[in-house]
């Protein structure tokens, strides 16, 4: 049975208010602490930062709940002026939402938008039944992870190269078959080159290893250096070599035809669109998406078929319930990324889950994979006192 309102009723008359209407939606700032992990995304032992993050709570009519934690604080607003457009629709309309999200954020990068989206997934899941993996069609039940560390760094976990290898071995121990390496920031190839040949050496024949300079490499030239030290280590992927923002298709088709190690750009590209435009425009190999970031499940699915259309594979950013439940439906696919972790066990997620959902590094299973969750919507529950506790700003929108 169809558990929306029909528009019309059967004499053509306009219906009165619908059960699954959208009227409330909570957006919450709060702060975390994070340990182990110190300035500049450095793995530090008994260091201590703090984080924040969104958390978006939406009802209908009737009552049903949806709810998703996540995004970036720094986009508030933007999360403000996507509830406000969503405001009134049925809890169904996801392609709607998306189309007045699109306008409505059209001068800005989108980042406020992934979490209203992703929200607004759970509570349709949660009025059918059903989980968003099921929603899409997705049959994956594990799905395979590498893991993805923080930046090297001075008096860290990953100060040299050897300590990056090391540190894979360990990865390698736990069950992981994936590796990848953020360099140190300071610009400089020298080290990352001697750290993705030293990693070849030590384990390239046991994991895939990617390299993720998330660009710090200053040119073009530098980028190429590491390139070629990623080809004699015969690397999985490269990852957003240098200072351009990974935005300069030209530049990446050059790198491409002067490298055999795939590209993988689109972590700083908003939307369906920029994607297909620089993939079209030959400055990539992989195709990136994150539900946090490209409108949410919606915008994330959009471009996995855009990207399977091409015969190109989608690898999801960043891990998180949303993220796991795309990876499930999503053929063209190869790993779960579970960042930013290292020696010191620094964890950037927020502890807000109470339904023993986890993304730290000890909690791959032995087959070096992480489960979709199972259950209505996103399968996950969380600790509203402990958000609410720590909020630093709260808004209402109905």
């Amino acid at each position: 049975m169809d558990v929306r309102l029909r528009d019309k009723t059967e004499n053509g008359a306009e219906p009165g208010p619908r059960a699954s209407e959208i009227v409330r939606i909570e957006i919450w700032i709060f702060s975390y602490p994070m340990v182990g992990v110190g300035p500049g995304g450095i793995d530090v032992t008994g260091a201590k930062s703090e984080r924040t993050r969104l958390a978006v709570r939406m009802e209908t009519r009737d009552g049903a709940r949806g709810a998703y934690v996540g995004g970036q604080a720094n986009a508030l607003a933007q999360a403000a002026a996507c509830a406000r457009a969503v405001l009134g629709l049925d809890a169904f309309a996801r392609e709607r939402a998306y189309e007045r999200i699109r306008r409505q954020l059209r001068k800005e990068d989108r980042m406020g938008a992934g979490v209203i989206d992703v929200a607004m997934w759970d509570l349709a899941g949660h009025r059918l039944g059903l989980s968003v993996s099921q929603m899409l069609g997705g049959n994956k039940t594990r799905l395979p992870a590498y893991a993805s560390t923080w930046f090297g760094g001075e008096g860290g976990g990953l100060t040299t190269p050897e300590a990056f290898a090391d540190f894979a071995e360990e990865c390698y121990g736990l069950g992981y078959r994936g590796f990848k390496m953020h360099g140190w920031t300071d610009g400089s190839p020298t080290r990352d080159a001697a750290a993705v040949r030293l990693l070849g050496q030590r384990i390239g024949d046991r994991m895939a290893l990617m390299h993720d300079a998330a660009c710090h490499l200053r040119s073009f030239a530098d980028a190429l250096e590491v390139g070629r030290a990623c080809d004699d280590a015969n690397f999985f992927w490269y990852e957003d070599p240098y200072s351009d923002g990974g935005l300069a298709a030209h530049a990446h088709r050059r790198l491409r035809e002067m490298l055999k190690t795939p590209l993988l750009l689109g972590e700083h590209v908003r939307g369906l669109e920029s994607m297909a435009t620089l993939t079209i425009a030959d400055g990539t190999d992989f195709v990136r998406a994150d539900p946090d970031f490209d409108i949410g499940i919606t915008g994330t699915m959009k471009i996995a078929h855009f990207a399977e259309a091409l015969g190109l594979d989608v690898e999801l950013h960043a891990p998180g319930p949303a993220h796991r439940h795309c990876m499930a439906s999503i053929r063209n696919t190869n790993f779960y990324e579970l960042s930013m972790v290292g020696p010191s066990r620094g964890n950037f997620n927020a502890p807000v889950y109470t339904c023993g959902y986890s993304d730290d590094l000890d909690s791959v299973g032995a087959d070096g994979c992480f489960p979709v969750p199972e259950g209505p919507g996103l399968g996950v529950s969380y600790d509203w006192d402990y958000i609410t506790r720590n909020a630093k700003s709260h808004v209402v929108i109905e």
